[in-house]
């Protein structure tokens, strides 16, 4: 690719356009480069900061001083203009003005790829100017933002000098923009001149609880909206998590995350995702479930969490962030904040609590997903919202029993109208309200919803906090970004382990069964497990007829002994659909939608029509010992010329990652691993050369 520099002036001292050359200068042709003399001065009033909602007009602390967000390394924009505003709306700020030092465009296109922005008095004049009667106000300082495109679209800050050698003025300097035919226009610097946009991606925050109080964690907000309005942080939390944010992308160039300001510059959300758990997003985001427990029971940090499920069936972190408060904007920032990084991937089934602020703001930005409420979080509630009630015992266990045992919608209906009435709640509130909101929680309505093993539909089921026994009520920010880092390392560790022992084990079989056997070599160890007990139980369905008859369709009654409470055998009666053509069999207990493989009375069907082989269609990739590799392949083999590198980057990253997430389970893991590296490394090094 072609390209061309432009540079806005000649470097007598040879600071500032020496120093970019150097460092980009494995990307840029200076042989091919042209330079075009330019000194544009930029300084814009009533620019706002929109992604994270920040404006310069409004950022006052509480003794009257202005601040601003200063420019620093990894800033994100969505176009020059862009950041170019923002760097003048800083620099009107602290009191200075700024100039294009340089800029590179590609030759073909001219389309601006790379700028310098500098303090206007950066460099020294040039020799032949020196006698000119103008006042000399060059100083050679350093200030300067660096910054490229990437991605094709946005623009990243790449380098940052803030220290200014000479003294910084006060007042705001008139705005001249330079326009593309070369008009320029003043800008009115009234505080109520119109508000140009700026769409910022990452930004640095002011540390408002260091900055402006020390005691600002323990004060109370004076309305609803203000705590609802900016984090409640301890003095240092801000550059505390600031810090960690940095040493991440430092060590991790695919970690990410995304900071919400408030008018006022202060820390309002924050979203971020490690690398590992960016990678495990395209394998499964299939189901995820949003913890927001953290928040809504007021603890010190107000965490949320997106979890989903590897192929063992463990918990893995998605992403998580802190928020305000419950707020409808705060929950559609952070959704769309996630949605950033997924690569336009939607889950296709989403679990949270029960909240309808929750709920307003899952339907705006996942319009495609399925919404459901989890079971455990509903049921925790029940002695708080019934313990006051008159046989508040016999109450509950004649919900759990109308909740469980139903199969069918008509079932639970009935059941819970003979509830209500036995103990006279039909007027009890939350009942009601729970009763409107059935086919999001019930087991029975729940039957087309896909859950991969989150969907808690048996009594002895639960989701389980992530971040379980790592948290507490009272845990400050810094301690939790030390447990973080303890919790996705365990995480990830217990995920290599079982890795390594599904691929280097048989399990033992414990049935003669050729379900069994089948699967034995192709699921993961803990899958197996669960999935084995299903073949097991088979033998406790006695009984398999025809029942009805309609074409090819042809629905099977299937009778099982259930084990009931005092060790006492109750006889439990499950219709099955077996299409022998279509191969396909569905039981009422939809045991494959919520966990992910065929139940014992779907089993006893396939083996009573002399099926030896479950179909492929029941044994789902995400459940296989090889399935990230599986994935692996079907991305590459989607691959065509017009991809661009962010997508060969992402899937690279990925597939090399699973190679160091085992290669530090033992040395010699390691040192295989390592091996591995090498000869890729020295592979690529030779098409390399062969291509010169």
């Amino acid at each position: 690719m072609e390209e061309t520099s432009l540079d806005s002036e000649q470097n007598v001292a040879g600071q500032g356009s020496g120093r970019f050359q150097e460092i980009e200068s494995d990307e840029l042709d200076d042989q091919n480069s042209e330079k075009i003399e330019s000194d544009e001065l930029f300084v814009q009033n009533g620019v706002q900061i929109e992604a994270n909602g920040l404006d310069d007009q409004n950022c006052v602390t509480e003794d009257g001083q202005k601040e601003f967000v200063a420019p620093a390394v990894g800033m994100e924009f969505e176009s020059y203009d862009d950041a170019y505003n923002y760097y003048n709306c800083y620099s009107r700020e602290v009191g200075f003005r700024v100039r294009v030092k340089n800029s590179w465009f590609k030759r073909n296109s001219r389309e601006k790829y790379g700028a310098v922005l500098c303090c206007s008095s950066q460099g020294f004049k040039r020799i032949k100017d020196v006698n000119r009667l103008r006042k000399e106000t060059r100083t050679g300082c350093p200030a300067m933002m660096r910054m490229r495109m990437v991605d094709s679209k946005r623009w990243r800050v790449l380098e940052v000098t803030l220290e200014h050698n000479h003294s910084l003025g006060t007042k705001a300097y008139k705005s001249i923009m330079k326009t593309g035919t070369g008009n320029k226009k003043k800008l009115d610097s009234n505080c109520n001149a119109e508000v140009q946009t700026i769409k910022l991606y990452r930004a640095l925050v002011i540390d408002a609880g260091a900055t402006r109080n020390a005691n600002f964690s323990a004060r109370r907000c004076q309305t609803s909206s203000d705590c609802h309005d900016k984090l409640n942080l301890r003095k240092g939390d801000t550059q505390a998590m600031y810090n960690y944010f940095c040493r991440m992308q430092l060590t991790n160039p695919n970690f990410f995350y995304l900071m919400d300001l408030n008018d006022e510059g202060q820390l309002r959300n924050v979203f971020w995702i490690d690398a590992r758990s960016r990678a495990a997003y395209a394998y499964f985001v299939d189901v995820i479930y949003i913890d927001n427990s953290y928040l809504s029971n007021k603890y010190e940090i107000p965490l949320v969490a997106f979890v989903g499920t590897n192929h063992h069936g463990q918990s893995m972190l998605l992403g998580c962030g802190l928020l305000a408060g419950e707020t409808k904007a705060s929950y559609v920032w952070m959704f769309k904040a996630w949605l950033t990084c997924s690569l336009g991937r939607f889950p296709q089934t989403i679990i949270t609590e029960r909240c309808k602020v929750l709920e307003t703001a899952i339907h705006e930005v996942f319009p495609r997903s399925l919404h459901r409420f989890a079971l455990s979080h509903i049921l925790r509630k029940v002695p708080e919202k019934l313990g006051g009630l008159r046989n508040y015992d016999v109450i509950r266990k004649a919900l759990f029993k109308t909740i469980y045992e139903g199969l069918k919608p008509f079932d639970f209906e009935a059941a819970w109208r003979v509830m209500i009435q036995r103990f006279g709640v039909g007027d009890h509130e939350w009942l009601c309200s729970l009763y409107n909101d059935r086919a999001k929680w019930a087991p029975v309505y729940l039957k087309d919803t896909f859950f991969a093993g989150m969907a808690t539909a048996r009594s002895n089921e639960t989701l389980t906090a992530f971040f379980d026994k790592y948290v507490h009520k009272q845990t400050p920010l810094k301690e939790f970004l030390d447990k973080y880092e303890l919790a996705l390392q365990k995480k990830f560790k217990e995920e290599a382990l079982a890795d390594m022992e599904s691929r280097s084990s048989n399990p033992e079989l414990k049935t003669r069964c050729s379900f069994e056997l089948q699967l034995s070599k192709v699921y993961t160890r803990e899958i197996f497990k669960r999935f084995q007990l299903e073949v097991e139980e088979m033998y406790s369905c006695f009984s398999t007829t025809k029942l009805h008859v309609d074409g090819q369709v042809v629905i099977f009654l299937v009778k099982e002994r259930v084990l009931e409470e005092g060790n006492r055998r109750e006889i439990r009666d499950y219709e099955v659909l077996y299409n022998r053509e279509a191969a396909e069999v569905r039981c009422i207990c939809s045991c494959f939608n919520f966990y992910g493989y065929l139940c014992r009375h779907a089993l006893c069907v396939l083996n009573f029509n002399g099926v030896e082989e479950i179909p492929s269609k029941y044994i789902l990739s995400r459940w296989k010992k090889d399935y990230k590799r599986l994935c692996a392949l079907d991305v590459e083999s989607s691959f065509t010329e017009s991809t661009e590198q962010v997508q060969w980057y992402s899937q690279l990253y990925r597939s090399a990652l699973q190679v160091v997430e085992e290669g530090v389970i033992s040395l010699d893991h390691y040192k295989v691993a390592l091996n591995a590296f090498e000869e890729s490394l020295s592979r690529v090094h030779h098409i390399e050369e062969k291509t010169k």
